[in-house]
């Protein structure tokens, strides 16, 4: 399973992040699901390999502006790049008249449909790569959260019992893969059952929206790898802010996620008074160190356009990914 983020900024763009937006991939095909769209997503895609022609739906956790203001313009990007099948676009009931008022106020003509799927009224869907089990989140607003799970349909072979046995790669494994038996010229047999592993338990990823209470997604974080949310503040930023903004603090996700054992954590949607000098408090390196003070898993800061990938035994790494010239902060 792979991630990209597109934008990790709260609020507004800064001039190193970008509003929310992460692109998600089941492997290393084409097609991507998307969790978010603000404003300049579509401009944040130039900078990935990433294409509106293989977008396999859009998923928005909430109806604030830096959630979902880019979502016309990255219609009009798939439109552009040739896109004519359908989209699905997952997401709260208001995102669907924003949309379509946007459209016909532009005189925007999109050469394929898009369908809306209220997410209040549905707790799981399924897509090609992804089953995926919505979750409530507490906002200002309505947000959710999205859990997605990969869908496995077939067992792995063993390459290196099938090279210990001599038999070169070819149609050959395709066929002990399709469970058939195998006969070699020498009147050798091979079953399927002598070089299929046994099917790994899917992987999963829990992406939240904005949420005060992060105990709320104890039920989706107990059978899932990692958990990206967000982290507008710090614990004494939070205290003052709270009851008005109603976001959540690096520590109380670090704690969180400590409380529930997740392996990995990754944290985004940082307020833009955190600036990346580690010697001009508040930055970035304040949220990073309240994080690790709570937390002993494998935790990460997200940056605009990294990537991530969860390996099939759950472990989380990064490499990042971007063009641009832009000296990064570490956590």
């Amino acid at each position: 399973m792979r991630f990209t983020f597109l934008g990790t900024s709260s609020g507004a763009p800064t001039r190193t992040r970008n509003v929310t937006a992460l692109a998600v991939r089941a492997g290393p095909g084409r097609r991507w699901y998307l969790v978010d769209c603000g404003e300049g997503t579509q401009h944040q895609l130039m900078s990935t390999p990433l294409s509106g022609h293989h977008l396999g739906a859009i998923f928005i956790t909430h109806v604030h502006g830096d959630h979902c203001y880019g979502l016309p313009g990255m219609l009009s990007h798939a439109a552009i790049s040739g896109r004519t099948q359908p989209l699905t676009i997952v997401g709260p009931a208001p995102i669907e008249l924003m949309v379509r008022t946007t459209l016909s106020a532009s005189d925007a003509a999109l050469p394929f449909e898009v369908e809306f799927i209220d997410v209040a009224l549905r707790r799981q869907l399924s897509f090609d790569d992804f089953t995926v089990d919505v979750f409530a989140c507490s906002h200002r607003v309505p947000s959710y959260a999205y859990r997605f799970t990969e869908r496995i349909t077939r067992n792995r072979l063993d390459t290196q019992a099938l090279q210990a046995a001599g038999l070169p790669r070819g149609p050959d494994w395709g066929a002990l893969q399709r469970g058939e038996t195998v006969r070699l010229a020498q009147g050798r047999e091979l079953r399927p059952e002598d070089y299929l592993l046994p099917e790994r338990s899917p992987l999963s990823a829990v992406i939240a929206g904005d949420n005060d209470t992060p105990a709320l997604l104890d039920e989706a974080c107990r059978s899932a790898q990692v958990l990206i949310h967000e982290a507008t503040y710090t614990d004494d930023l939070l205290n003052d802010r709270r009851a008005r903004y109603q976001h959540s603090s690096a520590g109380q996700v670090a704690r969180f996620a400590h409380s529930v054992n997740l392996p990995n954590l990754v944290l985004t949607h940082f307020s833009a008074r955190f600036g990346s000098h580690a010697a001009r408090s508040p930055s970035i390196h304040d949220v990073a160190a309240e994080a690790r003070n709570a937390y002993a898993g494998n935790l990460f800061l997200a940056q605009d356009l990294d990537e991530f990938e969860l390996s099939s035994t759950g472990a989380l790494t990064r490499s990042t990914t971007a063009t641009r010239a832009t000296k990064r902060p570490k956590s």
